[in-house]
């Protein structure tokens, strides 16, 4: 971003919090931005107090879906907010996007950003990372044009779904169970409270959509996480040396300070073993270790090529991760739950309990399976059927069933 970009993007975030919340407000802030410079602990919230007090979640609003055109192309409102490098959920919705466009239908991002940025200033990152993406970058604060369905995409974002008086049938593309990402008080009670919207669930998985039918009522329908086969692969001549964890201190649910106490153990047993680990920036684990930090996914492949496991840590929905580990041959160890079983449900998944010496035990126990080859042959083969198209079909299906209804 030029340093004029930035300067505009800058003064726009002050003056939208100086119209929306005034001058005591940015002074707060500027205190919490001198705290965090020495270390205290600080957050932006991440929905708009305002959203949430115009949600009145007991009322329902009556369901206006305009008519469909006679060829059936249909236009799809998604809102969202703005990806971050590397966000798996965010690769997911737009794969879907994808899918609906190739079809002919038209799909509009709207972005929902809390620390005041526009649209604009997020498009040209948008556009960069998901370059097939053809509809506009909107900011939905400014208000929704009328659409056939309007998708929220995480929790945050189901609030101006509920607020805003655009026509279209609400749907939410449920990617975890996001009241699980906080402690049990104000925010988890809020991110629960958009399952009771009414709005029709599209879920990672069908682990979700049985949670929600089940504890809320909520209608769902589930698609099975696909895997893009054509970037994760077998390289049959790579010689493999270590095992890999995706290591991730920003997203608490994948339990990084069990993982890395795993591989501490494990390293202690298997001092010849590279301990590879990839997802941010995490500092030297060991003599044996390689920091990858954020990689591209060419990469990332590459690196599941060179390893034997995977440790792939969910301690709610699983992740994509055990299906392109699999892919290339390396098989994931992952957290033995019911969560995780019902959504991979693939034989060549090692679990073990969430204890270090457990994970550990496991890592151990492929690393030294006799002839590897072979069983990173047949794990790949497993998931080599897996396509997302399957799950675009299936959004397809959804949308006309529940709009022509």
């Amino acid at each position: 971003m030029s340093i004029a970009r930035s300067f505009q993007r800058r003064a726009h975030q002050v003056s939208q919090i100086v119209r929306e919340q005034g001058v005591r407000t940015l002074g707060a802030r500027a205190l919490q931005n001198a705290a965090r410079r020495f270390g205290a602990d600080s957050e932006v919230f991440p929905v708009r107090l305002a959203d949430v007090r115009a949600a009145d979640v007991s009322v329902r609003k009556p369901v206006v879906v305009p008519p469909i055109p006679a060829d059936g192309k249909l236009t799809v409102n998604w809102i969202s907010t703005p990806p971050a490098p590397g966000s798996g959920g965010h690769t997911t919705m737009f794969r879907l996007i994808r899918h609906l466009e190739s079809l002919g239908h038209t799909c509009r991002l709207y972005l929902y950003d809390v620390y005041g940025s526009r649209a604009v200033d997020h498009e040209p990152t948008v556009r960069a990372a998901y370059p097939d993406f053809r509809g506009p970058v909107l900011d939905v604060t400014e208000g929704m044009a009328d659409a056939h369905a309007v998708f929220a995409s995480a929790w945050m974002t189901c609030y101006p779904a509920f607020n805003d008086p655009a026509k279209g049938k609400r749907f939410y593309l449920v990617q975890d169970y996001e009241p699980w990402f906080f402690p049990v008080g104000g925010l988890s009670a809020l991110a629960e409270n958009t399952y009771k919207m009414g709005f029709h669930g599209f879920t990672a998985g069908r682990f979700l959509t049985e949670k929600l039918r089940e504890e809320t009522g909520m209608a769902a329908d589930w698609f099975d996480f696909g895997c893009d086969v054509d970037r994760y692969r077998l390289h049959e001549r790579t010689r493999r040396d270590g095992v890999v964890f995706y290591a991730r201190r920003l997203a608490p649910r994948r339990a990084i300070e069990i993982g890395l106490l795993a591989l501490e153990i494990f390293a202690e047993r298997h001092p010849d073993v590279t301990i590879h680990t990839y997802g941010e920036k995490i500092g030297s684990i060991g003599p044996r270790h390689v920091d990858h930090g954020l990689v591209t996914p060419d990469r990332l492949n590459e690196i599941y090529n060179r390893s034997y496991a995977g440790l792939s840590l969910s301690m709610t929905n699983v992740s994509l991760v055990p299906h392109e580990m699999l892919a290339a041959g390396c098989v994931p160890v992952v957290n033995d739950a019911h969560h995780n079983r019902v959504v991979l449900d693939n034989e060549h998944v090692v679990y073990a309990p969430a204890t270090p010496h457990d994970l550990a035990r496991a890592l151990s126990k492929v690393v030294t399976t006799p002839d590897f080859d072979a069983l990173a042959r047949t794990a790949s083969a497993s998931v080599a059927g897996r396509s997302w198209d399957a799950a675009g079909h299936e959004l397809e299906k959804v949308l006309r069933r529940e709009l022509l209804a």
